[in-house]
């Protein structure tokens, strides 16, 4: 059951949707000609390049909600910023907390110069390749290895932390116990394969189910990101449908396979893709959070809110 933060969460938020911004570590290496090792951009806020464009990228976002009337979720650039991920990269998991300290403070700032509602959202990966893991996490496993970095989140007044882009329940399960722990509401989103179930056979209702069932329906609300619109529409089912309150599509139909090994862009078509995911709205009853993920830009996400808005 959601504690007192979550309805707190929901409450603060009202009626209307909040959006999020599109695919960053995509925009920062096809756009802005970034290096990111491990697919990171954390390093970034350790260099006043990085930064900056960091500050751009996010600028963007925030003046386009502000534009529209709309609040906005504002990520922590912190999607590998985890100990694992950052022991390959020669990290410390001293410096790892602090940077994540680091990341949530820019964020902060950014929040305050919002025009609108802003929330800021401690985001965290997978512990290893969310398309292809080394390791299938159990969920005490996963509250192990994620609890350090919620905790960092949790002290440093995140609204939320998010778990994106999971291809496992078990590490679902393990995200959302370690926040239940440290107090702090949490969005736990799912990615999928091109014929819209989890690598381990699930559906998304069913992999809904299974988390609620075991952290006593913790999550403030549940997430696809990652995969076209086409890849799942049609596989969410009637069960999980009023648990699901954040889309963040690919603009791409590409297989993460695929994705992987593309060496150019593919950033699909803004206009479509914003009619894929606002269609998905009258049957996802609690849908708040819209966006995007790989290959997306601020012209997907000024599209997909122009259409919240007409």
């Amino acid at each position: 059951m959601a504690d007192q933060s979550t309805a707190a969460l929901i409450d603060r938020m009202g009626p209307r949707p909040f959006l999020a911004d599109g695919g960053l570590e995509t925009h920062l290496i096809f756009h802005d000609g970034f290096d990111l090792p491990q697919f990171a951009a954390f390093p970034l806020l350790r260099q006043p390049a990085g930064r900056a464009a960091l500050e751009r990228y996010f600028r963007g976002y925030l003046d386009e909600a502000g534009r529209l009337g709309l609040g906005f979720v504002l990520d922590t650039a912190t999607w590998r910023a985890s100990a694992g991920w950052g022991a390959r990269m020669g990290w410390s998991a001293l410096d790892i907390e602090d940077v994540n300290r680091e990341a949530v403070e820019f964020a902060r700032a950014l929040a305050r110069t919002a025009a609108g509602p802003c929330l800021v959202n401690g985001v965290i990966g997978p512990q290893g390749d969310a398309y292809r893991p080394d390791v299938i996490l159990t969920a005490a496993e996963a509250e192990a290895y994620h609890e350090a970095q919620i905790g960092v989140f949790a002290g440093a007044g995140v609204d939320l932390v998010s778990g994106m882009t999971l291809s496992g329940v078990g590490e679902a399960v393990g995200i959302a116990k370690a926040a239940r722990k440290a107090g702090v509401p949490a969005v736990i989103s799912f990615t999928v394969e091109t014929d819209g179930r989890l690598l381990g056979g699930e559906t998304v209702a069913e992999a809904i189910a299974r988390t609620d069932a075991e952290t006593g329906a913790y999550p403030a609300w549940y997430g696809v990101n990652c995969a076209h619109p086409e890849h799942f529409s049609g596989a969410l089912g009637a069960d999980g449908a009023g648990r699901i309150g954040m889309i963040r599509a690919n603009a791409s139909r590409q297989s993460h396979a695929e994705l992987d090994e593309a060496s150019t862009l593919d950033d699909g078509d803004p206009q479509e893709l914003a009619q894929g995911t606002t269609d998905l709205i009258g049957r996802l009853p609690g849908l708040r959070v819209l966006g995007g993920c790989c290959g997306t830009d601020l012209r997907h996400v000024a599209a997909i809110g122009r259409r919240l808005v007409s």
